[in-house]
């Protein structure tokens, strides 16, 4: 008879699994919120208020560097927040992301600017962009892998895409509250102190996210491999058991680099169409401020919508085809994408962006559910976060700054555009070369190293 230890972990009642996703959807949208703010504000008004010294263009530069400067933080959050979501648990670090993520916030709304400090105020700016990287570095695994370890298997992609949601719900979250006080305030009064109200709105958002959160269970999964792994430790001496990180580049290194790959095209076109397209469209396509925050408002709320759909979509017919139809469309879409945005009118801006992010979603929906599917239990906070948050470096982070020169230099979207589709092909090289997991028990995906440590079982779990 199966030992308790070993049994399988009962998945969650309805009503629990929704308390569960509610939870993590609350939790990234507020995370979200807060870090697209400041995407926002950096391509808005953050280059006149830090950097008032450099040319406008110059300055917006500068303003994305900053905003890069939190992509820098987020591998490290994922280092960290891995290893020790691995050892202690999901949720307790997800409540020490969002308090971090929070307080950085709250604490921009209340900055000195540089009229009033000089250069101490870009300094602290970067300073509290580094803890939002660090934080959100640890969110994203841990949010997914609660609800995934908790969900139903046949409908994973749908249940573990609902986090991914808060992305969209997020940037929607912020463009609305920008979009509401530009068209409430005048210029000098929102360059003055009408921005700082969205950061320090995010204290009352992050109490109402703690209260939720607080309120949830730890994942089943994570506990049974904690059980095993208290097991093992009586026939292991301690110094034997290796760090989660040390597994999982010695287990996974193969999936860490398809997570890798996965997330070019994705989060390069994501930031372009959402954070340079403020640049873009005011600068280049003659489109005023409150027209380009509408377009993208608009554009998130179909965004939202459709990431659901694309993950029940992947329960049906496979994690790599829905992500390499989004690879593959968002490739298609760019010269079409910035046509549409020189148009200079509002249904063609719209449109533009509504198709890339309904594109992009097919490729955020299953990444959650995908990722996961990838790693063991025991190392899969820190392997799904590593292979995410690595690739942010090299993708989201200079995404803007890339698209900015890009234009400072050529002065055409044609090498923007180039830029992205480089991105899409090498995401549909990764996705194309690896397995597919949909089938995959998140409960039985161990290393062939842990499982030797075990009695001998009826049947061999598949080694990934």
């Amino acid at each position: 008879m199966a030992s308790a230890a070993s049994a399988p972990p009962t998945p969650g009642t309805p009503a629990s699994l929704k308390r569960i996703v509610a939870a993590s959807l609350i939790g990234t949208t507020i995370e979200w919120y807060d870090f697209f703010l400041y995407g926002s504000a950096a391509a808005l008004v953050f280059n006149k208020l830090f950097f008032p010294d450099s040319d406008p263009l110059v300055g917006t530069l500068l303003s994305f560097l900053t905003y890069a400067v939190g992509f820098a933080a987020r591998p490290l959050g994922a280092l960290v927040f891995g290893h020790y979501g691995d050892r202690l648990g999901r949720k307790k670090l997800l409540v020490l992301s969002l308090l971090l993520m929070g307080g950085a916030t709250f604490a921009i709304g209340l900055l000195p600017t540089h009229a009033t400090v000089g250069t101490a105020a870009p300094v602290l700016l970067t300073t509290l962009r580094l803890v939002q990287g660090f934080a959100l570095g640890g969110e994203w695994g841990g949010a997914v892998l609660l609800v995934s370890e908790h969900g139903d298997a046949r409908r994973r992609g749908f249940w573990a895409s609902w986090p991914q949601t808060g992305a969209p719900a997020g940037q929607l979250l912020a463009t609305g509250v920008l979009s509401l006080l530009t068209a409430l305030l005048s210029d000098s009064a929102f360059a003055s102190w009408g921005w700082r109200i969205p950061f320090l709105l995010s204290g009352v958002l992050v109490v109402v996210g703690l209260w939720i959160r607080l309120s949830v269970d730890e994942s089943p999964v994570f506990r049974q491999a904690l059980a095993r792994a208290e097991a093992r430790r009586t026939a292991r001496t301690a110094d034997s058991e290796q760090l989660p990180l040390v597994s999982v580049l010695r287990h996974h290194w193969r999936d860490v680099l398809v997570a890798m790959g996965a997330r070019m095209a994705e989060n390069i076109s994501y930031y372009v169409i959402t954070a340079f397209i403020l640049v873009y469209a005011t600068t280049s396509a003659g489109v005023s401020r409150q027209t380009a925050l509408n377009a993208v408002l608009v554009a998130s709320a179909v965004h939202f919508a459709v990431i659901p759909a694309w993950g029940a979509l992947s329960d049906r017919i496979g994690r790599r085809p829905v992500y390499l139809l989004g690879a593959v469309g968002i490739g298609l879409w760019m010269f079409p994408f910035f046509s549409l945005v020189d148009t200079g009118e509002f249904g063609g801006l719209v449109l533009a962006v509504t198709v890339g992010l309904v594109l992009h979603g097919a490729m955020y929906a299953p990444q959650a559910a995908f990722f996961s599917e990838m790693f063991a239990t025991r190392m899969r906070y820190s392997g799904a976060s590593i292979g995410a948050q690595f690739a942010s470096v090299a993708a989201g982070a200079p995404a803007p700054l890339i698209a900015t020169a890009l234009l400072a230099d050529y002065g055409s979207s044609t090498p923007i555009a180039l830029y992205v589709i480089a991105a899409a092909l090498l995401t549909v090289l990764a996705v194309g070369v690896a397995q597919e997991t949909r089938h995959r028990d998140l409960a039985d995906v161990e290393p062939a190293t842990d499982r030797e440590a075990e009695p001998a079982p009826a049947a061999d779990a598949r080694t990934v």
